[in-house]
């Protein structure tokens, strides 16, 4: 995929390696308490067999106590250690996976579904962390102690190691049985809760029209469906997690009564000494805690495995390259794969147009958008996109910001083919006013100066007196410093089209682009508007889809798309006279009835067969 990076390769795997030095000296330190709990019953061993004779066992209960205490010591230590490794992954997982999806192939991530994204991000990073740290060193410590209670009950006695291995055993491969499933049950019931996530963030971003709709009820249920389905691969996941402590207790139990059974009768007939039987079931009780604990961390590390899973492949996803090669166009193009897409040759120096399309073609997936278009924007002025709903007008402006890339042709940006820039270059040079007025949570300062943080007041008051927001700035109750909700909210919608536009103007780029800047205008903010366009145009280039003719009669460029090609370019005058079309879409528009038939009256005799239709972003 071109404009892509190759996933890394077991991003989690490498984020624990760099966590080594902590989860290093965590285990190191349990291994101690290992050495410590397994000395434990041979000392009590000694104890009992040195009471028998009449010994001092003053020093080996002072040992003893000794031995409680480092264990405790060395048990806690070893959790902060390993702790403090697991929350240095996920911080550095949760970095590196955002700053991946921020600067991820806007074409892809826009296949994914958000709320899942956040889902991998948030929830599965959490549960990675258990699954590398906690059980791994719980898995690893416990059975050492395991392994360990085992060496020392074969060298007590090893008929009795049998009886107790016979009886584990069976308990044993049960359990593996059920980790295996629940990691299978614990993959789906992740992914249900990604999907859950990604219903709940479409409704949310959408709540107003839901409510406008009187769709509560129906996005209610589907969210309800969505909850039934996390809840079933839940449950599933809450039993096979609930088998495991009674599926090992069943061995342990069984291998309790039998050892206490054989032992007692070898004790009667003298075969065993009360001092190794009473070690010998000291580390039987020994293992049953840290057996039960190995499983049940087995089965928590099975549910972490699911998350890891989902965390890698998120950190797969396709990246911007910081300049993209010219080979292989990748998803959303029009290319057959492997093939190689046109680039420009080198501009020659100095003279060149701000923005230049050389037949360019487009398409997404199998639909094609645009098909051998060419136009030239020059360096100073405004050119208009015209043109009617699906002509193709906002896919340029997707190909000028190189958020996808061309199948066939080149976009060139003062000379240079962007697919030869990086992203900072191209989008350092571009302004982008969307159609969808885009503003977020944070002071209405915060939102101007989001692509410029170090823009000075001269600057900003500029900006704002451009885009016609010094009116509005001045009647908010904390100016600049007012805040604002989520999507902006506090302001109208003309409102935060101006504070986009404002945004925009403050990067001081070479080219401005507007998608549909006057929709949400009325007549007076939309003159006020055109005024400041025109200023704007003065010094760069100003390139604006317009939804009312109105807005472009001015322009020094109109440009008119009409199924993905350019049908004509002239000015206002000249395309009323020259062009069926863009006459019908400049009398459709006017709302003097004199002047809509006037420009109707002047496209008479000119070639006819299209639709009749408004102008659309």
């Amino acid at each position: 995929m071109t404009g892509t990076t190759a996933a890394p390769r077991g991003l989690v795997a490498e984020l624990t390696r760099a966590q080594t030095r902590l989860l290093t000296g965590g285990v190191l330190l349990g291994i101690l308490g290992v050495a410590s709990t397994l000395v434990q019953p041979k000392l009590v061993a000694h104890l009992i067999e040195a009471v028998g004779r009449h010994e001092p066992v003053a020093l080996l209960i002072t040992l003893l106590a000794v031995l409680f205490v480092a264990d405790a010591a060395l048990s806690a230590t070893q959790g902060c250690l390993i702790g403090r490794a697991g929350e240095n992954i996920v911080r550095d997982a949760r970095v590196l996976l955002s700053g991946r999806v921020l600067r991820a192939e806007l074409s892809y991530l826009n296949t994914q579904r958000q709320g899942d994204v956040h889902t991998r991000l948030v929830g599965d990073t959490a549960l990675m962390k258990i699954a590398l740290t906690q059980s791994l060193a719980q898995i690893l410590l416990n059975g050492l102690i395991v392994v360990g209670g085992v060496v020392m009950m074969a060298l007590i006695d090893v008929w009795l190691l049998l009886v107790t291995i016979g009886c584990l055993g069976v308990a044993s491969v049960a359990s593996i049985g059920v980790a295996r499933g629940l990691r299978r049950a614990a993959l789906v019931n992740r992914a249900d809760t990604g999907e859950f996530g990604a219903d709940l963030q479409r409704v949310l971003a959408a709540l107003p029209t839901v409510k406008a709709a009187g769709a509560e009820g129906r996005e209610e249920d589907r969210l309800a469906a969505r909850a039934d389905k996390v809840r079933r691969s839940g449950n599933r996941v809450t039993v096979l997690n609930a088998l495991f402590s009674p599926v090992l207790n069943v061995g342990l139990q069984a291998s309790l009564a039998a050892v206490m059974g054989i032992g007692m009768a070898r004790v009667a007939t003298g075969s065993l000494s009360v001092a190794d039987f009473t070690a010998f079931t000291m580390y039987l009780f020994y293992l049953v805690s840290p057996l039960v604990l190995v499983f049940l961390s087995l089965g928590t590390y099975q549910q972490g495995r699911a998350a890891v899973q989902r965390v890698d492949e998120l950190a797969g996803i396709p990246q911007e390259h910081t300049a993209a090669p010219a080979a292989d166009p990748g998803p959303g193009t029009d290319a057959a794969p492997g093939q190689a897409r046109d680039t420009a040759p080198p501009a020659p120096e100095g003279g060149h147009p701000a923005v230049e399309f050389r037949d360019v073609r487009f398409g997404y997936g199998d639909r094609p958008v645009l098909d051998a278009v060419s136009f030239t924007v020059p360096p100073r002025g405004l050119t208009a996109l015209v043109g009617v709903s699906g002509a193709g007008k906002t896919t340029v402006f997707q190909l000028i910001e190189r958020f996808y890339r061309p199948g066939r042709g080149a976009v060139l940006l003062d000379g240079r083919d962007i697919a030869h820039l990086t992203p900072a270059e191209i989008r350092g040079g571009v302004g982008y006013v969307q159609q969808d007025s885009a503003a977020m949570r944070g002071t209405l300062r915060e939102n101007i100066v989001y692509a410029a943080p170090d823009a000075t007041e001269a600057d900003i008051e500029e900006a704002v007196e451009l885009a016609g927001l010094t009116d509005v700035v001045a009647a908010l109750p904390e100016g600049l410093d007012t805040h604002l909700g989520d999507q902006g909210t506090g302001l109208s919608g003309g409102q935060r089209q101006r504070l986009c536009v404002a945004r925009a103007l403050l990067q001081k780029p070479a080219v401005i682009l507007l998608d549909e800047a006057t929709a949400h205008l009325d007549s007076e903010a939309e003159a006020a508007l055109r005024d400041s366009l025109r200023r704007i145009a003065r010094r760069c280039a100003v390139v604006a889809i317009a939804h009312r003719i109105s807005t472009v009669v001015e322009a020094d460029r109109i440009v008119v798309l009409d199924e993905g090609r350019v049908r004509a370019v002239g000015t206002h005058p000249q395309l009323i006279r020259d062009d069926a079309l863009y006459g019908r879409l400049a009398a459709a528009q006017f709302a003097d009835g004199a002047r809509a038939e006037a420009a109707a009256e002047a496209a008479t005799g000119v070639r006819s067969g299209q639709p009749s239709a408004g102008v659309a972003g």
